[in-house]
């Protein structure tokens, strides 16, 4: 590097947004993430000694997941490179591979892969590093915000150790806050401004574990505040102070106690499932509100509602289902703050719906009696028979094609293994649809036809 790219480089480090800027230079800075990464951890001694595994970093926003990389990148002696799922496809992970394996066939030095986001790649995307990981020529850390065990391939996991990492506590936050506006070479020590103690809870709050959100609104509000004054203020005159409004300021909104690991927001998604429960829109309506307002991810209340249709109203009303999954599939397409009028649209759908839990206790019921019973064999002649062999040992024999009964039932016939003939699981409740449903079963039952 030449002096002139050398110059440029300073430049545009100084231009950087505080949160790129004030990223940890050593483990030691590393603050937050202490089950995960503080000394004495596995993941620190495998840094430590570079006997580094591959792994997923599964986490909030703001966390630390890529600090945390490029943190393990720079301990190791191995190469790195780092794509992004979002904006990296086949082409892209095809040249890394290469890379890797020419590296490893040259120098025998292994590559450190960073993939952020890995959640974004598809399975064959995601099938496309197991023989290399398998190798160990490539040392995978992916960053994902989604449980790995629905958002990653199985193969993948079983691979990696996933390493997971939670929203920063408000004293990890108020650290890192602390740091950047003292830190003079990186931060903001050289503006002669202090945050009073009501804003530096807001800024905090605000964050809602997330570091990078923290510091961004901690530039803002600093620029606002020397903008007021112009340059840092002299020694005698003691610095500027930043307070609570000019934070709200910056922010533009008042923070919301919500943490999305803590009791509010399990306080919150009670209070809005049980308003749904209870029939109340206005609550539900007003719940969903204030968690969309604190910075809830619109998703995780749309999966929420989805689960609310099959184990709340059920069968009562069957399109239930079907309007949650259409306002998880509209937001997705609409994104906030179009989408979440469908998520809206839902929440009043399903707290005005009939109820019933008659298959969610149903299904409950079954899995009680699974783990009771075992393996009991499955019935003779519902059994599948493609073969002479297995027609001659009786699979198939005796059964009835109920299409061919004159009711599309077939008197007689049961399903359930032999010991538990008879047993009743679910009993539909003479609400909403389920009315019509009990009527049906409780002829089909009468018949001997279930």
């Amino acid at each position: 590097m030449d002096l002139f790219e050398q110059a440029a480089e300073e430049g545009a480090r100084k231009l950087a947004p505080l949160a790129d800027r004030m990223r940890p230079r050593t483990l030691s800075e590393f603050v937050g993430q202490e089950a995960a990464a503080g000394p004495g951890a596995p993941l620190r001694r495998a840094v430590e000694e570079d006997r580094l595994f591959s792994m997923i970093l599964w986490g909030p926003p703001g966390c630390g997941k890529t600090t945390l990389a490029a943190l393990i990148a720079a301990h190791s002696k191995a190469r790195f490179e780092r794509i992004s799922a979002v904006l990296s496809g086949v082409r892209e992970i095809r040249a890394v591979i290469e890379g890797a394996r020419d590296t490893w066939v040259r120098v025998r030095r292994r590559t450190i892969l960073f993939v952020d986001e890995i959640h974004r790649f598809n399975k064959s995307q995601q099938d496309a590093f197991l023989p290399h990981v398998e190798s160990g020529r490539i040392i995978l850390i992916g960053a994902t915000t989604e449980n790995p065990s629905f958002e990653v391939i199985p193969a993948l996991v079983s691979r990696c150790r996933v390493i997971p990492l939670s929203a920063l506590s408000e004293q990890a936050l108020g650290a890192i806050l602390d740091r950047a506006l003292s830190d003079a070479e990186r931060g903001l020590g050289g503006l002669g401004l202090r945050l009073t103690e009501t804003a530096r809870d807001h800024l905090i709050a605000a964050a809602d574990g997330d570091a990078r959100m923290a510091l961004n609104n901690l530039e803002l509000a600093a620029r606002l505040k020397a903008g007021e004054g112009g340059a840092a203020p002299a020694p005698e005159a003691g610095p500027r102070e930043i307070r609570a409004a000019d934070v709200l300021n910056a922010i533009g909104r008042k923070a919301l106690l919500y943490d999305k690991s803590g009791d509010a927001h399990y306080d919150l998604i009670s209070a809005f499932i049980k308003s749904m429960r209870g029939g109340d829109p206005d609550a539900a309506l007003y719940w969903m509100a204030r968690m969309l307002a604190a910075g809830e991810t619109p998703l995780y209340l749309a999966r929420r509602m989805v689960r609310f249709a099959t184990e709340d109203v059920g069968n009562a009303d069957p399109r239930a289902l079907r309007v949650a999954l259409d306002a998880m599939e509209a937001h997705r397409f609409l994104g906030s703050p179009e989408g979440d009028l469908a998520l809206a649209q839902a929440a009043v759908y399903l707290a005005a719906a009939p109820r019933s839990n008659s298959v969610y206790m149903a299904f409950k019921a079954a899995r009680a009696a699974v783990d009771r019973t075992g393996s009991l064999a499955v019935p003779y002649h519902i059994r599948n028979a493609p073969t002479a062999l297995m027609r001659s040992l009786g699979y198939g024999r005796d059964y009835q094609y109920d299409h061919d009964a004159p009711e599309g039932h077939a008197a007689g016939q049961t399903f359930l293994p032999e010991p538990m003939a008879g047993t009743v699981f679910y009993r539909p409740t003479d609400r909403g649809h389920e009315r019509v449903i009990g009527r049906r079963l409780g002829a089909r039952r009468k018949m001997g036809t279930v």
